[in-house]
């Protein structure tokens, strides 16, 4: 029987990653074979204020509200940069660090310039990934969990795949970029992969 889980997420480079990251872990997790991964732009509806003080806050309000509109279960990703020389920013608000409509482009820019106002701050920086699922909109008892990936900002943008901060986020340990990375390679190692790794440990015992 195969469970359809709704990701509450409109954008489309996190839906790609959780489909392929959903096809990668198969082999680890069997369950996964029957779960469908059905994205959120299916429904019609307006996107909740994400008004939460932390990454688990906002992503349980995207799994409620979108359990809540579509009457399925829901899981709904809140993630973002930390930077040590920001004093942990941009956090929770690094999809809109340049203003409510900034895209990629401008948030990477906004970041840089911050970072030259300090010639000397510490460019230690980790992605952070929170995963909400819920069975409905009321679920007393939701699934949560959360993944990190550390590395470093660098000055120019580098490489043409991922999306977000991926081209300033430099991992040491592959000497490239998350936006250099393979996809195949991203999706194992990632913030958000480390989370789903998690969610998938305990959805294992989880019953809908």
């Amino acid at each position: 029987m195969t469970t359809t889980l709704v990701i509450a997420t409109h954008n489309l480079g996190k839906l790609r990653e959780f489909e392929a990251m959903r096809l990668s872990l198969m082999p680890r997790f069997s369950a996964l074979a029957n779960i469908e991964f059905v994205p959120l732009t299916d429904w019609a509806g307006e996107p909740p204020e994400e008004d939460g003080d932390t990454f688990f806050e906002n992503a349980l309000i995207k799994a409620r509200s979108a359990a809540a509109l579509t009457g399925l279960p829901a899981i709904a990703d809140d993630s973002g940069l930390e930077v040590v020389g920001l004093d942990g920013a941009p956090g929770i608000y690094s999809a809109r660090y340049a203003g409510p409509d900034a895209d990629d482009a401008e948030n990477n820019q906004r970041l840089l310039q911050e970072l030259a106002k300090r010639p000397q701050a510490d460019r230690s920086a980790r992605f952070v990934s929170t995963l909400a699922m819920v069975r409905t909109a009321d679920d007393s008892a939701p699934l949560l969990a959360e993944g990190f990936w550390h590395g470093q900002i660098v000055d120019t943008p580098r490489g043409a795949t991922g999306f977000g901060y991926d081209p300033l986020f430099y991992v040491p340990d592959r000497n490239c970029t998350a936006a250099e990375l393979p996809a195949s390679i991203k999706n194992r190692i990632s913030h958000r992969a480390q989370a789903l790794i998690e969610l998938m440990r305990q959805l294992s015992n989880m019953r809908f």
